[in-house]
């Protein structure tokens, strides 16, 4: 291929927008082109990455018994109330909805759970039918708030979605490891270094889900590890093992108003009372959204922690909460802000307990009075006992939950994300079939995300340097670039085009540099792109050599021009086998 036919230009400057490397990189280098917020072209360098992720992507899925099919784009409104999603994503913001000529009203599939669950419904009748994998690669849309990060956080975004459909959940366990399993090869070969994660399942739903994070300082989600076992977990739901705080021995004194004139903080209060904020409970009151109703929740927690919103919505089963606003507060609490607690709250709010209150022997915590807080407080002798669940947000530092180790944080971008669905969508949707005694028995489903776009982004994340991109071999859009240095020599001309020719014929992609520009601009360009391979054909064809260098040498070797071509195909072919 030759550089002066294809439509690859690069940028002078880099985008205003461009915060992260990949966004920069990719602009510059002239593989993307806004269109819109959130919106790209995927120029014909882009769409050669594309396709070489959804390549391996393909090979692995079908390797693990998957089948290949496509669904629409535009869904029907009413599938999604079937299964009951359709309030909980309207009220999330992310969907983009439209309504046909005659009024009925449909969305652009952000995710394809309705669809596929409605196809098994209609297709598959008996056991015998099962188990089945069905994958698809298609674009789908989410209206972000803020798209950010070029590919990272787009409105159209390229995914690879599989579901699985079994009999029974021991037939899903085995579908969802060889979905693991294929994930680990498919980001291998991309060249990507990554952790796995316990994950939130979020509006998926499901009983269990895992991501797979691209280790990168720029990733948009925090993950928690433990370097003394396998736990990880991203913030959404990891689970800290915290130390309890002092408790008083014996029978706590009796409850007491305490009059704390403008504190309206936990660490004004430890200040007032001299306590540790371990001794302390916070309430926090939250609004809660569901379907038919909203609610007034007030969430106990202990002092020096935060409530975890994602916890917190899942323990209620409600669509989302927002902190609740000044006159919310006053209406629940008949206080000011800054004085909220359990006792004296107003008969409609609902009161809820993390975990890390429940030990305490007694505490301190607001009086429902504007400049009151009370002490000695204890559960069962001052107020009833609340439900109690995990709604800590786990925190760098807190203790292991598995080990006695200690949790760290890391950033991660999300490339993949795999849940364990069961019944959730088949039973909400009537998606039955004939099980082994004749009864009908709901789907028992698995779902499976990638992000083919994302993926591609998340290796300029980890492959990079200040000049350009360094892309691992399987991905590159070009394997290797021939430069000659001099367009006057024909020497250098005719020796680049021979080697060129004899890698194209070789089975290399290759781009021949044959733009009438300096050596230096072809130079600067050949990094921007990032081939993993350069021959520059320059001074020394003159006595038979020609530079060799890989993209992430800072030295490039001299090598004899007859054995230039089977040098880089063996160091090509040894980078698409191990991913580098």
């Amino acid at each position: 291929m030759r550089w002066s036919a294809t439509f690859l230009h690069t940028l002078r400057d880099v985008p205003a927008d461009a915060e992260v490397p990949s966004h920069r990189w990719l602009a510059k280098a002239g593989f993307l082109t806004k269109v819109a917020s959130g919106i790209y072209v995927y120029a014909p360098a882009m769409w050669r990455v594309m396709r070489k992720v959804e390549a391996i992507v393909r090979e692995e899925m079908d390797a693990a018994g998957g089948q290949e099919l496509l669904m629409p784009a535009a869904q029907p409104k009413a599938l999604w109330e079937k299964s009951g999603r359709w309030e909980r994503y309207v009220a999330d913001g992310i969907l983009f909805t439209l309504a046909d000529r005659k009024g009925a009203e449909m969305c652009l599939g952000p995710t394809h759970e309705e669809v596929v669950t409605d196809l098994a419904d209609r297709q598959i009748t008996s056991y015998r039918q099962l188990p089945v994998n069905l994958y698809q690669i298609q674009t789908k849309f989410r209206d972000e708030i803020r798209p950010r990060f070029g590919l990272m956080r787009g409105r159209e975004f390229i995914m690879k979605d599989a579901y699985s459909f079994d009999a029974d959940e021991a037939g899903l366990q085995v579908s969802y490891d060889a979905m693991v399993a294929a994930y680990h090869r498919i980001f291998e070969r991309c060249g990507l270094d990554f952790t796995v994660v316990d994950a939130d399942s979020g509006a998926i739903g499901g009983a269990r889900s895992q991501e797979f994070m691209v280790n990168a300082e720029t990733g948009e989600d925090a993950i928690l590890m433990c370097g003394e076992c396998s736990y990880g977990a991203n913030v959404e739901r990891a689970t800290g093992r915290i130390e309890q705080g002092p408790m008083i021995d014996g029978d706590a004194p009796p409850m007491e108003r305490v009059d704390t004139p403008g504190v309206k903080t936990v660490a004004g209060l430890a200040e007032c009372l001299d306590l540790p904020e371990t001794r302390l409970v916070k309430t926090v009151l939250y609004t809660a959204n569901f379907t038919d109703r909203d609610e007034v929740v007030a969430v106990m927690i202990r002092g020096d922690l935060d409530v975890n919103e994602t916890k917190l919505v899942n323990h209620l089963g409600a669509l989302a909460v927002a902190v609740a606003d000044e006159k919310t507060v006053v209406e629940a609490t008949g206080a000011e802000p800054g004085f909220a607690g359990p006792i004296g709250l107003a008969d409609h709010v609902r009161l809820v307990s993390d975990d890390s209150v429940e030990p305490m022997t007694s505490f301190e915590c607001g009086g429902c009075e504007t400049d009151v807080h009370l002490i000695n407080v204890v559960f069962g002798r001052d107020l009833d006992v609340p439900e109690f669940s995990n709604l800590a947000t786990a925190r760098a530092g807190d203790g292991c939950p598995r080990c006695e180790g200690t949790l760290a944080e890391a950033r991660g971008i999300e490339v993949g994300h795999v849940f364990q669905l069961g019944t959730k969508y088949s039973e909400a949707m009537g998606a039955t079939f004939a099980g082994d005694d004749g009864h009908q028995a709901p789907f028992v489903m698995g779902c499976y995300g990638l992000g083919v776009s994302r993926v591609a982004a998340a290796a300029v994340e980890q492959h990079h340097d200040d000049n350009g991109m360094c892309w691992p071999t399987a991905l590159a859009p070009w394997e290797a670039v021939v430069i000659p240095v001099s367009g006057k020599d024909e020497a250098q001309q005719e020796a680049a085009a021979r080697i060129h020719d004899e890698l194209e014929a070789a089975g290399i992609e290759v781009m021949l540099d044959d733009r009438d520009m300096g050596a230096g601009a072809k130079f600067k360009d050949a990094e921007l792109v990032g081939f993993p391979w350069r021959i520059v054909c320059g001074r020394g064809v003159a006595d038979g050599t020609a530079e060799v260098q890989a993209r992430t040498s800072d030295t490039a070797e001299d090598a004899a021009l007859g054995d230039v071509v089977a040098k880089i195909t063996e160091a090509v072919e040894a980078g698409r086998a191990s991913g580098a």
